[in-house]
């Protein structure tokens, strides 16, 4: 099963490492179906839990999420022969994808692509702005409760990692998204565009209504927008 596993990764078909959002784990249904679609439509898909998600053992911890995910990038790419490698993160998962990113590109191995799925600035902006929060922000003391306990941690500051990449990164985000809003993702977009230097390795698709924040996967236009972009990008 390995053997013919670790063949199939360098058989020319893009290899997406999947990096799903907060809740849940792997095999929810809507993760499920976008790796179904990927995997329709030519692509392999290596879907992970975080620690302390799903099967995986461990406690969740900002550093060994960035360290996890470079091993599984390091062990797909070891395998890929020249078969290209996307870290494609979705939600709170695009956080985890442009950790990884940043620490590779500083070690001088930059990830061949990058795909962010409803991505936000930081994650103070995401907590504060997260539905359920919503709810709780006129308690007193509210604000400054969450900013201390985000501050115990090294916050994940998307909007800064972007300004040290310098791979392809496509942002997608649905119009209609009430979970992580449209504003987060043009706005990471903007600061993407005008750090790197070869413009033309950013791009952003906004979706129209209907898709929300979990099921652009339902979109009949992600296979034709993920393939335009990665024949352009690795032409």
């Amino acid at each position: 099963m390995n053997i013919w596993y670790e063949a199939a990764l360098h058989d020319g078909n893009p290899i997406i490492v999947y990096l799903h959002g907060s809740a849940e784990h792997r095999t929810a249904p809507h993760r499920l179906e976008i790796v179904k679609v990927l995997s329709d439509g030519g692509f392999h898909v290596s879907s992970v839990d975080y620690r302390g998600f799903g099967d995986s053992t461990g406690k969740l911890m900002e550093e060994g999420l960035t360290s996890d995910t470079i091993c599984v990038y390091e062990w797909t790419k070891a395998r890929s022969g020249t078969t290209p490698v996307c870290l494609w993160g979705h939600s709170l998962g695009t956080g985890v994808t442009t950790n990884a990113a940043k620490v590779l590109e500083g070690e001088g191995f930059p990830v061949d692509t990058i795909i962010l799925e409803a991505p936000f600035t930081n994650i103070w902006v995401a907590s504060i702005n997260y539905p359920l929060l919503k709810i709780y922000q006129k308690l007193p003391g509210f604000l400054s409760t969450v900013m201390y306990a985000l501050r115990k941690e090294e916050p994940v500051y998307l909007d800064e990692n972007v300004k040290f990449l310098s791979s392809p990164l496509l942002i997608i985000h649905g119009e209609d998204d009430e979970t992580v809003s449209l504003e987060f993702g043009k706005k990471l977009y903007e600061i993407s565009h005008n750090a790197y230097r070869n413009k033309e390795r950013v791009k952003m698709v906004i979706f129209p209504p209907g898709f929300q924040h979990n099921f652009l996967c339902k979109s009949s236009t992600l296979l034709k927008t993920m393939r335009d972009f990665l024949s352009q990008q690795w032409a």
